[in-house]
């Protein structure tokens, strides 16, 4: 292999390198740790035996067997399972073989060296150790101290493809984490051992299966949001919806279905910024359960909630749209169909199925519709608004105010025939003829929509965006937006199928991306927040989950769930940080759209004083917003198993770094944050605060440090 390009950036937080600061901690990122390492490159220069170019004549070992092939193969026949059993795509190449086992075998090949060809034989020499590692006619061989200075062959490389690519099970505890911190909020000890008892597919499959947990509509209401009483007016607020969402995302038991949701949240965007109606709060809790339940549905029937949605219907003027009137020039409002184009189903350029643009003899990139075709997609989506059939207004005691009852905010918007234009609508080579009645012409553009060949690259490249890292390869990309297109039984749009394809691909799943400076994500902050919270026990103890709108950027997290600013979300898709490394390579970073000095100062200080003292609440154990004799800090962390190894900060680094980055901290990261707590002493016989301190000072400098918040 040749060296890594010196070129590629590092997919790091740059400003985040001053999370450390009060400690005069430096940091190195994940990338940059992998640079220095392929950097160390030496030796590789050894003339290979010839004993190499006789792999048939060598005798066989399992010199570097894993358990991994044995594992993908042990749920085989007669387990009911092994027709699912998910199995790498591809074979590995010399190159990922050899890096893989040096990432495995360390005490083997413990460094990195140049890969060297001869006549065929593709191998490294380690000098340290005096092995030498090769792939000759497909045959993997070994040669050195472990094998008693033979030559052995320890398998063909389709043998390893499982093991290379993880695609069984996982390895080891860093590997499962890892997993668990990309399909869902958070990585338990329990989750881990959950996790390594089985293989991933089937762990995936126990969770698609797993119930929803209660609705955030539901919670709502059991927390009394939808009393109707003049002192209140949580028909008029939308505050009780951030605590909503936050409660949903803390505590609910399906978390990669709420992962999944929250993604789609972001994709599919609407926001409590936006929504100006009466039981704005209950809206939006039904427009996130739609997102929950269509999660591992169908997306053409999660395109159709959406597109009735009243929360929706709102946001984009879907709600109340109304035909043409020549006599005052009255057109169709543009915006749903503008964006459900633009950003819900295909995007602005035409795209192969790897997600990369299509061209013309120009080279310049083919757009995907038209504003004539945005103009006559418009004509559909008239004729639509609430549903008020259910309706029985209140009268608010006390005042001439009427509010009606919530069944509208839930109900898909109805139509209006007499509201809904008549005239032919010819959109993305299709044609409504003139007079279709409204809701087959709502049928046939949803159909459309859903069935152009940009969908499945689309949406499939924002959703590993989302879990898996940044910038996907083209061909990470092909292989999802196959399984959109076809889930393997002739159906198109299955999410289950897309979710875990993106989850159990080689792409994902490779340690090689571990070193690889452009893989991985920037963690967005709420997903800092609730990794933490769902990490380390948070509870709210009166059940408030009185977590409000946290998108302030100078003082709070600069994000918060359902809060986006507009419907193009925080940050965008295809977003490059200017004047960077990355902008002159061509890769993107989206979540880095949210980084600047105000937004890091404004998480570091915001975290560090949630992880030790919790989130204080003026009124927990009142649904709306006032004092009580109950103030304080109502929603707080247990630390239990942290608290039990504060004495040893090893062994309490350690533990943190398994958890919250899947035990990707470099090894002089662990040791700068060990030794800074080790400079206060604290014993068995310390003071519960003083342990207190020792555990939350060990939390905030992972979470403060770039490697943490590069998902790798």
């Amino acid at each position: 292999m040749s060296q890594a390009p010196t070129a590629a950036p590092p997919l790091a937080a740059p400003a985040a390198s001053e999370a450390l600061a009060t400690t005069s901690v430096p940091l190195m990122t994940t990338a940059a740790m992998g640079a220095s390492l392929l950097s160390a490159c030496g030796g590789g220069g050894a003339p290979p035996p010839q004993a190499m170019y006789a792999p048939k004549s060598a005798p066989l070992s399992p010199l570097l067997s894993t358990g991994q092939v044995s594992r993908t193969r042990a749920i085989a026949p007669g387990t009911g399972r092994g027709q699912s059993v998910q199995r790498a795509s591809r074979v590995p190449t010399p190159d990922e073989l050899m890096d893989w086992a040096e990432l495995r075998f360390p005490s083997l090949f413990g460094t990195h060296e140049t890969s060297q060809t001869a006549d065929g034989l593709i191998y490294r020499y380690y000098p340290g150790t005096q092995h030498y590692l090769g792939i000759y006619q497909d045959h993997v061989l070994v040669l050195g101290p472990a094998s008693g200075n033979v030559v052995v062959n320890v398998g063909s490389l389709a043998q390893f493809a499982d093991a290379v690519f993880s695609a069984g099970g996982p390895f080891n505890d860093e590997e499962a984490a890892r997993f668990l911190l990309q399909a869902q909020f958070s990585a338990s000890t329990a989750d881990i051992a959950a996790l390594r008892s089985t293989t991933y597919e089937a762990w995936l499959e126990s969770q698609f299966n797993t119930a929803p947990g209660m609705t955030g509509w539901d919670w709502l209401t059991l927390r009394g949001y939808a009393t109707i009483s003049s002192d209140t007016a949580y028909y008029d607020n939308n505050y009780q919806g951030d605590y909503m969402i936050w409660h949903q995302l803390m505590t609910s038991p399906d978390a990669v279905r709420k992962r999944v949701a929250l993604a789609l949240s972001e994709i599919f965007v609407v926001s409590l910024n936006g929504v100006d109606i009466s039981w704005r709060s209950h809206a939006l809790a039904h427009y996130w359960d739609q997102l929950v339940v269509n999660a591992f549905g169908n997306y053409r029937k999660l395109l159709e909630d959406v597109t009735l949605n009243a929360a929706m219907g709102y946001y984009l003027n879907t709600r109340g749209n109304q035909k043409e009137n020549p006599a005052t020039g009255r057109q169709p409002d543009e915006n749903y169909a503008r964006e459900v184009l633009q950003l819900f189903t295909i995007g602005l350029v035409d795209l192969h199925p790897d997600g990369t643009p299509r061209r013309d003899s120009s080279g310049a990139t083919i757009d995907s519709y038209t504003q004539n075709d945005i103009t006559h997609l418009a004509r559909v989506f008239t004729g639509y608004d609430y549903d008020q059939s259910q309706n029985q207004p209140t009268n608010v005691p006390g005042t001439t105010r009427n509010v009606p009852s919530l069944h509208y905010v839930r109900l898909p918007m109805a139509l209006n025939a007499s509201r809904h234009s008549t005239l032919e609508s010819r959109f993305l080579n299709t044609t409504i003829a003139a007079n279709t009645p409204g809701a087959a012409a709502m049928q046939i553009a949803l159909d459309t929509l859903f069935n152009h060949p940009n969908v499945g690259p689309f949406i499939g490249r924002q959703l590993i965006q989302r879990l898996v890292t940044s910038n996907p390869s083209a061909a990470y990309v092909s292989r999802v937006t196959a399984a959109f297109n076809n889930n393997g039984a002739g159906v198109r749009g299955d999410l289950r199928a897309v979710i875990k394809t993106i989850l159990l691909d080689d792409e994902a799943r490779s340690p090689m991306g571990l070193t690889d400076p452009l893989f991985g994500k920037l963690r967005e902050p709420l997903l800092r927040l609730v990794q933490w919270g769902r990490t380390f026990g948070i509870r709210s103890a009166q059940n408030s989950w009185k977590i409000g709108n946290l998108s302030n950027a100078g003082s709070q997290l600069g994000q918060s769930p359902l809060r986006s600013p507009s419907v193009f979300n925080f940050y965008r898709p295809g977003y490059v940080p200017p004047s960077t490394a990355l902008a002159s390579t061509g890769a993107v970073a989206p979540e880095f759209q949210l980084v600047n000095e105000s937004s890091v100062g404004g998480y570091l200080n915001y975290i560090q004083g949630v992880i030790r003292n919790g989130i204080y609440v003026s009124a927990p154990d009142r649904p709306n917003n006032g004092t009580s004799e109950l103030r304080g800090y109502d929603i707080t962390a247990s630390y239990a198993n942290e608290l039990a190894l504060v004495t040893d900060p090893d062994a309490l680094v350690a533990r943190i770094n398994l958890l919250m980055c899947a035990g990707q901290l470099s090894a002089p990261t662990v040791k700068l944050i060990s030794d800074a707590l080790k400079t206060s002493n604290v014993t068995a016989s310390s003071t519960e605060s003083a342990k207190l301190n020792r555990v939350a000072a060990a939390i905030f400098l992972v979470m403060a440090s770039a490697e943490y918040l590069i998902q790798k």
